[in-house]
């Protein structure tokens, strides 16, 4: 994964709850993966919506040959009771164990035990804060979602029947064995989880359609974990286009309880299911918010990608902040383009872009042409030719009317042309994306 600076060292202290070199000592397999702490057994696994039980701190009790070489003192011989003095802070204790929380009251020291006692129990870490669970927000207002109605195919009825009629000649097995010729490429293993990247110049291009349908693809064609993340805390609408009903836990909040020794069933707890298979992790809750940061999104994509083989990211328009470190960190860039003058020229802008970066960008980004009209403005011919002077990959999204009419998408409904242009997208980034160690 093609990274900039040093923003993992920051990650896996923020995680790790220690320094980035002591998180490096201890061995990792595998290329990318953040190394994995010694968990302390009485801390507790994080729960949704449950909060860490409280902890304790004792003293530490010093050592029997201690005692023995230090002189009695009266108050050590006389049989009356000590008075509880709280006993000095230790300088193994980490920091921040001793005081409590703001807001939380503070637990009374035990006092120091006698010689004779048994050796005390090792202080556990300090746990996270306690989170409450967010409310589920509706994805869309029922009033809208029924003003929708039915949704279109995306191909017309005539085109259909043609279609059922070519299935009759022998065109049929050529569809057919490029329709399995992708599907292999989409299959292809993965070592470790790879990210790709979604954006576009500006919005209302079919960005978001673009990510929706390429998770989509992979979820129908894959048998691991495929997740789809969405970057744009701008009121994306990503949850809409996967068909979630409604969000619970978001990007920012799930950074905060993240933690190495998650499992992939903890992770789920906080994740929206999506019907046709895959999970999704919206940006926000649908509401005017603060936006999503560079260090929010270093931290969920690195510590998500160890449990989902594919991650389609949902990036803000560039050149936003957050959607230009997506481009240098992603492993796949797919930039999307509309079928205009001034799109195709704009797209032209941002490859040369990616072609100064010191590593070979191009080589890892894919352009996804959409037709939003059915009626084309500009020559499709003339802007493949002009953005394939850069090197890119080009895959032409065409115009289809289940994705114009907006709402989720649903796969039963899309043309067979988009079908396979999303398969096709799909397969060529990840046939770049495994290119990438």
């Amino acid at each position: 994964m093609a990274t900039s600076g040093r923003w993992q060292d920051d990650v896996l202290r923020e995680l790790t709850g220690g320094s980035a070199d002591e998180a490096r000592e201890q061995p990792t397999p595998g290329d990318a993966r953040p190394p994995l702490p010694v968990r302390d057994p009485d801390e507790q696994r994080p729960n949704p919506g449950r909060p860490p039980r409280e902890q304790h701190t004792t003293a530490q009790v010093p050592r029997d040959d201690e005692e023995r070489s230090a002189p009695q003192t009266p108050a050590q011989a006389s049989p009356r009771p000590v008075p509880e003095v709280p006993p000095a802070p230790s300088a193994q204790t980490r920091p921040g164990i001793g005081s409590p929380a703001p807001g939380v009251e503070a637990v009374p020291q035990t006092p120091a035990t006698p010689p004779n006692a048994s050796p005390a129990v090792r202080p556990p870490r300090q746990a996270r804060l306690p989170m409450a669970t967010p409310e589920p927000v509706p994805t869309l207002d029922p009033r809208l979602a029924i003003a929708l109605g039915s949704p279109q195919h995306g191909d017309s009825l005539v085109r259909r029947s043609s279609r059922s009629l070519r299935k009759l000649t022998s065109s049929a097995a050529h569809e057919v064995a490029v329709e399995s010729r992708l599907g292999s490429m989409v299959q292809q293993p993965v070592t470790t989880g790879r990210v790709i990247a979604v954006t576009s110049i500006r919005g209302g291009v079919g960005k978001t359609t673009t990510a929706a349908l390429l998770s989509r693809a992979f979820s129908h064609y894959r048998h691991d974990p495929v997740l789809a993340l969405e970057a744009d805390a701008a009121l994306g609408t990503l949850p809409v286009r996967m068909g979630a009903q409604s969000v619970r836990w978001s990007c920012v909040e799930l950074s905060r309880i993240l933690t190495p020794s998650m499992q992939l069933t903890d992770v789920t707890g906080y994740l929206v299911p999506v019907a046709d298979g895959g999970w999704l992790l919206p940006a926000s809750q649908g509401r005017v918010g603060a936006p999503l940061d560079v260090a929010t999104y270093r931290t969920v994509t690195l510590a998500l990608r160890r449990y989902f083989a594919v991650t389609v990211v949902d990036c803000e328009t560039l050149p936003g902040e957050v959607a230009r470190t997506a481009m240098d960190t992603a492993h796949t860039r797919v930039v999307v383009a509309p079928l205009t003058a001034e799109g195709v020229g704009g797209t032209r802008i941002v490859l040369d872009w990616l072609g100064g970066l010191p590593h070979a960008a191009l080589a890892s980004t894919v352009v996804a042409l959409t037709s939003n009209t059915p009626d084309a403005n500009l020559d499709l011919k003339a802007a493949t030719a002009h953005l394939r002077e850069t090197g890119v990959t080009l895959v032409h999204l065409p115009y289809d009317r289940h994705l114009a009419g907006g709402g989720p998408i649903m796969p039963d409904r899309l043309g067979e042309a988009t079908r396979r242009a999303a398969t096709q997208l799909a397969a060529e980034s990840l046939q770049r994306a495994v290119r990438v160690r």
